[in-house]
């Protein structure tokens, strides 16, 4: 008579075959995405690669062998590995057109060169007409840096950038996006994969932040970080430098790892503590985030200081030569 083996190893048994098994979904899904959402040309074979991958792992299931079942579907999975990570990002592919023109940057002694400043004159939130400048920017005239959040769609998710603003009333104004393809929409699920090179929007305000406030009408906030005159420059020195190596260097953008948010944290030097707080991920609660790291002004309640910190436009207004002292008229902007 065969003996059974203890009821607990029969579970155990069944629960890894069973994790073992969703395991192998889980890379089948993803590298079906990660095939779907490349920048793969022609169009026909990332969308051949994206069912394929999945078909040939599952297919795999039906080797009887052990040895042999495991042998095919770790070659599937590091031929996906291998190509997922030797993918490079690109300066060269055919941009939609505010994402056409890269800025760049160059610093000399205590001045700050920066080329190609979008400067976009938008009628509505799909038409504009292109404009760029360049400009000269001293550091020792660097006053404040101003933390940006803009919402669209409920309180949890928000676009978040920075703005510099000199002595002599102008402002720069640094958004880190995602550099889409004319071919390709818009999609949150894409940026999880490589479908997006990193880009950071060097612009007017008038661009950058007047797109939101008068032509696509969302709530936008404006908070000004409590930072000492070195910590300014450190940080503008920082992402100029970084402005500057991904005219020669591209990244690949990435909703977890690499998007405005922890941007923004890996050029200030926050702590590892602060990079892994959920609001991170929840870019809508980053203004708390700052207020709690003791970024921003601590007079008030937070609540308060959102609420006073909201950008007031008059219906039917456009952003005028001086816009960026109109949106700040009637804002709590305290200096350190």
């Amino acid at each position: 008579m065969t003996e059974r083996p203890p009821l607990h190893r029969s579970i155990l048994r069944t629960l890894c075959r069973g994790l073992g098994l969703f395991g192998i979904l889980l890379v089948a899904v993803w590298g079906g995405a990660a095939f779907f959402y490349s920048t793969l040309e022609p169009t026909a074979l990332r969308l051949g690669l994206s069912g394929l991958f999945p078909v040939a792992l599952l297919a795999c299931l039906a080797i009887r062998r052990p040895l042999y079942r495991r042998s095919a579907m770790l070659g599937i999975s590091l031929i996906l590995a291998v190509w997922f990570l030797t993918d490079p990002a690109r300066n060269d592919r055919d941009w939609a057109p505010e994402y056409s023109q890269m800025a760049d940057a160059t610093v000399e002694g205590r001045v700050a060169h920066v080329t190609h400043i979008r400067n976009f004159t938008y009628r509505t939130p799909t038409d504009a007409t292109p404009a760029y400048y360049d400009a000269d920017y001293n550091l020792d005239t660097l006053s404040s840096v101003d933390l940006v959040t803009s919402y669209w769609a409920g309180s949890a998710i928000a676009h978040v950038f920075l703005s510099f603003g000199f002595s002599d009333g102008r402002h720069l104004a640094i958004s880190i996006e995602t550099r889409r393809q004319k071919r390709f929409a818009y999609s949150t699920i894409a940026g999880f994969f490589h479908h997006y090179e990193l880009f950071y929007v060097t612009a007017d305000e008038r661009d950058l932040i007047g797109v939101r406030t008068d032509i696509r009408r969302e709530q936008v906030y404006i908070y000004r970080l409590q930072l000492s005159p070195a910590a300014r420059e450190r940080l503008l020195l920082s992402y100029l430098s970084e402005l500057h190596m991904l005219t020669t260097h591209p990244r690949w953008y990435n909703t977890l790892t690499a998007n405005c948010t922890t941007e923004i944290l890996a050029r200030s030097g926050a702590s590892p503590r602060w990079r892994l707080d959920w609001r991170v991920l929840l870019s809508g609660y980053t203004a708390s985030l700052a207020y709690d790291i003791g970024l921003l002004d601590q007079h008030d309640p937070f609540a308060t200081l959102q609420r006073l910190s909201l950008i007031k436009r008059p219906e039917g207004a456009r952003p005028s030569a001086n816009y960026s002292q109109e949106i700040r008229e009637h804002l709590p902007l305290n200096t350190p």
